[in-house]
């Protein structure tokens, strides 16, 4: 496959992607074997300058080998691909069951990670405030590890909290903090959550957020990441692409230019804070990255 170096130009850095070795969404599509598949994802990035990738692991419908697939790949691709596991996710029969700690760090020693995902459901049952949740990130800490979460709104709160007894957590919220068209009430519990250094936000899958998801780029859900933009900065901000799952809704360079050229609260420096210099930082950090 075509796997070149990137573009020259400053590096920008994917904080939000998959690869599946067979598309995982209904309705079923003719190329099920191809369409989001590694292959793709590095075609995408190689030929929109994008050097690196946080690909976050979704062992979802034909997929439970899903880390496994997205391991040996960064193996194949040295320096392009960072790994982030599916721990107990909402499609997990661990959710939120005893051990979670311990099953990341069998996870952390198998493959070697940059961090973990944890996708929540929408209704808070306190977990994040639980003796589960504090083991599992003081796992994470000692082994600097990211947290990609899928935390939306009603957990904003608690999340506060853990990340706070957590500073040396860097908790990287999903899609704009999982807003949803209209949500003012959510926007107020993300930009509430600005307050805790270590909380970063995704500018990410604008066509969740926007009440017209086909409609990029999305000037509502812009209008939203100018306001996480305010509470933040852009050294809180690390854009994805959310590839493949954005298939649906938009190209891979639309998901792009969504930020670099629909967002005029962003200056050149904003700029490459947000398509890059936000995540390396936290992957340095982490060390994932030299």
């Amino acid at each position: 496959m075509r796997n070149g170096p990137p573009p020259s130009g400053p590096a920008i850095l994917d904080s939000h992607c998959h690869a599946w070795r067979r598309w995982p969404y209904q309705p079923p599509v003719p190329d099920e074997e191809s369409r989001g598949t590694i292959e793709q994802l590095l075609y995408e990035m190689d030929g929109n300058g994008v050097s690196q990738a946080l690909v976050v692991c979704a062992a979802i419908d034909l997929n439970p080998d899903n880390l496994a697939y997205v391991a040996s790949a960064r193996e194949q691709h040295p320096g392009r691909l960072h790994v982030v596991a599916d721990l107990d996710c909402t499609w997990s029969t661990t959710y939120h069951a005893p051990g979670s700690a311990d099953r990341l760090r069998a996870l952390d020693d198998r493959h070697e990670l940059a961090g973990f995902t944890h996708y929540f459901r929408e209704l808070n049952d306190g977990w994040l405030l639980s003796d589960e949740a504090e083991a599992l990130f003081a796992v994470a800490g000692e082994r600097r590890l990211v947290a990609s979460l899928a935390v939306g709104p009603s957990w904003q709160a608690d999340l506060r909290q853990i990340a706070r007894r957590h500073p040396d957590v860097p908790v990287l919220c999903h899609h704009l903090g999982d807003l949803r068209p209209g949500d003012a009430g959510g926007l107020d519990e993300v930009l509430a959550s600005a307050a805790v250094p270590n909380i970063y936000v995704k500018a990410s899958g604008f066509h969740y957020a926007s009440a017209r998801g086909w409609d990029a780029p999305w000037p509502d859900a812009l209008e939203m990441l100018g306001r996480i933009y305010d509470a933040y900065g852009p050294s809180r901000l690390c854009w994805g692409s959310d590839f493949p799952a954005s298939k649906r809704f938009c190209t891979f360079r639309q998901s792009l230019e969504a930020v670099r050229s629909h967002c005029p609260f962003l200056t050149p420096d904003d700029l490459r804070q947000v398509l890059g210099g936000t995540l390396r930082a936290v992957l340095t950090g982490a060390g994932a990255v030299s």
